[in-house]
């Protein structure tokens, strides 16, 4: 493969739709090997879906937009958020978990049951990818993750989390756990705040558990934060963090390492833009590069392609990112 293709296969561009633009078909038809359906900000803060979507979505308007995407792509990473607790992409169009506390009375047989068929129903609609569980262990205060995790006892969370990727991967869709190495305190919603999680390593430890057992559970990746967590790493926001990443490979991880969004404002802090970012976050490790597909993609790779020219980032690494993409995409087909 180019080094051009090897820029797209790096990409995960997110649309609020079901509508495949004309630039993002020239991005998978060049390339790209994934795409996220994700939610609007309003539904993504209401943690719900909207009635007008409900009403509109279906199984089959779903399924003929991952038609589009594998006939110009291939086998790929067709992803979105289906989370155990919090936003639930696919509505009424899958069996559903029950709210945290049903959740929490449940054997982990019936939570990897449940999950198993859920993850079956999506992949019969072209879905490959699930950006969940939440596994961070919220103990203190945390505006972003409200709603959207399973508990604060670590060992607990760990077991709810595990249940759900043993089923989520079992029906044949890459379960991602998130968002290491966890957010347990933080001072805004790194979407929107330049937030940075409290304490120190010390903090830090006990939210490892469940990533720990998620590795061991099977998940083939794991994403990371779009904060600045000092406790790990005192400069650069987790996602574009050598230092996080290594951590996390140290944890026996080989799977595949997904950014959070780059557009967030928790991952810029007003010092780079997205293409930078972009650039950083391959440099640190990361693999596969969450982004609004509002950006200009085109932009994004011509400027991972100047670098990869200048030295500032190893063409190998770049190659390594696209093949590890590559092979997870083609292990859908």
């Amino acid at each position: 493969m180019s080094l051009k293709a090897d820029a797209y296969a790096v990409l995960l561009p997110a649309i609020d739709d079901l509508v495949l633009t004309d630039p993002l078909a020239r991005f998978l038809d060049q390339g790209g090997r994934a795409l996220l359906m994700g939610e609007t900000r309003a539904e993504y803060v209401a943690r719900s879906m909207s009635d007008a979507r409900r009403r509109g979505e279906s199984a089959d308007k779903l399924r003929a937009l991952t038609g589009r995407i594998t006939g110009l792509a291939g086998p790929a990473l067709v992803a979105l958020d289906q989370e155990p607790s919090g936003i639930r992409r696919l509505h009424g169009l899958v069996p559903q978990l029950p709210d945290n506390e049903a959740l929490h009375a449940m054997a982990s047989e019936e939570i990897e049951r449940v999950a198993f068929r859920m993850a079956q129903a999506a992949r019969g609609m072209g879905v490959t990818m699930f950006l969940s569980p939440v596994i961070d262990v919220v103990t203190g205060h945390n505006p972003w993750l409200q709603g959207r995790t399973l508990g604060t006892d670590a060992v607990e969370v760990a077991r709810i989390g595990c249940a759900f990727i043993r089923g989520v991967e079992a029906a044949g869709v890459v379960a991602t756990a998130k968002h290491f190495p966890g957010h347990h305190d933080i001072d805004g919603d790194p979407a929107v705040d330049a937030a940075t999680v409290s304490g120190g390593a010390d903090a830090l430890a006990p939210g490892m558990v469940p990533f720990r057992a998620a590795i061991a559970a099977g998940a083939r990746a794991v994403m990371t934060g779009p904060a600045l967590v000092p406790g790990m790493d005192a400069t650069m926001p987790s996602s574009l963090s050598a230092t996080t990443i290594a951590a996390l490979r140290g944890l026996g991880f080989t799977g595949l390492v997904v950014s959070d969004d780059l557009d967030a404002a928790g991952t810029l802090r007003g010092q780079r833009d997205v293409p930078t970012a972009a650039v950083e976050a391959l440099r640190a490790g990361s693999d596969l590069l969450l982004l609004s597909a509002a950006n200009d993609l085109e932009q994004v790779r011509t400027r991972i392609l100047s670098a990869v020219a200048e030295g500032s980032l190893p063409d190998e690494r770049l190659t390594e990112a696209a093949a590890r993409v590559r092979a997870l995409a083609d292990s859908m087909g």
